[in-house]
């Protein structure tokens, strides 16, 4: 990997995202709550398949999620299916989460080279920008370095990214465990270690520990990670040490898609306490009623909680 010069602070006023993130988690959860505006999900809420449809979709789970969760994770691309309009959406709510004081994940799975990766750095993690969300969800699969303008730009503006590392898609192992003990997953999770530790050091928290049972979030970088909650034993098997990572875990894969919460610490083991778990359907299905929507998301906020620490 290249060498880089330490990491710059973050923008005034503003601690590092995997501080506001581990304050978001012991505070609400570490429940994130997916905002996907499928087109089955605003039939079954009674709302028609246009803009105005997706922006009450929207801001009805915004309402829902505010204070009750630790982040939410618009899925960008049912809003790009909307063009213009959607991106409209879209600007409106990570806006209005923001003034809420809600983190949010943007979740494009954005991965390119040079200019365009410097262009996609700048949508979403730029200061300013209309689309600038805490986070954004990356795809290392033209080299991990090819972020690097992403990287660089989130520690730089107190920002955090979401790498995909071990997905919970069938698909995802046949590019994610090829190589055995030396597999592209692993490879992809070194690199982010080894970000976490270059940007901890050139804000000086070389010396901060990393989490401990009693504060597992402590000292937390801003290169995480995406690592599914259905990948089972995948992480032993590929001898992958997710904890020295020193990151967030971005985990789908809890509610719809099978994974319970009292199942996350035997697949994370040490690094559970780092794991933000994404739900979407098994809390948006309790819509269009606000109040279900916050039962919902209260259930699970504890549940996980309970679960994770």
């Amino acid at each position: 990997m290249p060498e880089h010069p330490g990491a710059q602070l973050p923008a005034p006023g503003r601690a590092p995202f995997g501080a506001r993130l581990a304050r978001a988690m012991d505070a609400h959860g570490p429940l994130c709550v997916g905002i996907d505006p499928h087109p089955g999900l605003l039939e079954a809420w009674g709302l028609p398949r246009t803009a105005e449809g997706l922006r009450h979709f929207s801001l009805t789970v915004l309402e829902a999620a505010a204070g009750r969760a630790a982040a939410v994770k618009p899925q960008v691309a049912l809003y790009e299916s909307y063009g213009a309009a959607g991106f409209a959406v879209l600007e409106e709510l990570l806006g209005r989460a923001r003034a809420a004081g809600l983190l949010t994940v943007a979740d494009a799975k954005r991965g390119d080279i040079g200019s365009t990766m410097e262009a996609y750095a700048a949508a979403w993690l730029e200061e300013g920008s209309p689309l600038a969300a805490d986070a954004v969800t990356l795809s290392p699969y033209l080299g991990f370095e090819s972020l690097r303008p992403a990287l660089d730009l989130a520690a730089r503006t107190g920002r955090g990214t979401f790498v995909l590392a071990l997905t919970s898609n069938p698909e995802g192992r046949s590019v994610q465990h090829v190589g055995g003990a030396g597999s592209v997953a692993r490879a992809v999770c070194s690199a982010a270690a080894a970000e976490n530790a270059r940007v901890l050091a050139g804000a000086g928290g070389a010396e901060a520990p990393a989490g401990t049972a009693a504060a597992p979030r402590t000292g937390l970088g801003p290169c995480g990670l995406v690592v599914g909650a259905t990948v089972g034993d995948a992480l032993a098997q590929l001898g992958i040490d997710l904890a020295g990572v020193r990151g967030p875990l971005l985990a789908p894969g809890y509610g719809a898609q099978g994974a319970r919460a009292q199942d996350l610490p035997a697949v994370f083991g040490a690094a559970a306490g780092q794991v933000l778990a994404t739900s979407s359907r098994a809390i948006l299905r309790r819509g269009p009623s606000v109040p279900a929507l916050r039962e919902a998301i209260e259930r699970s906020a504890r549940e996980l909680a309970a679960a994770l620490g």
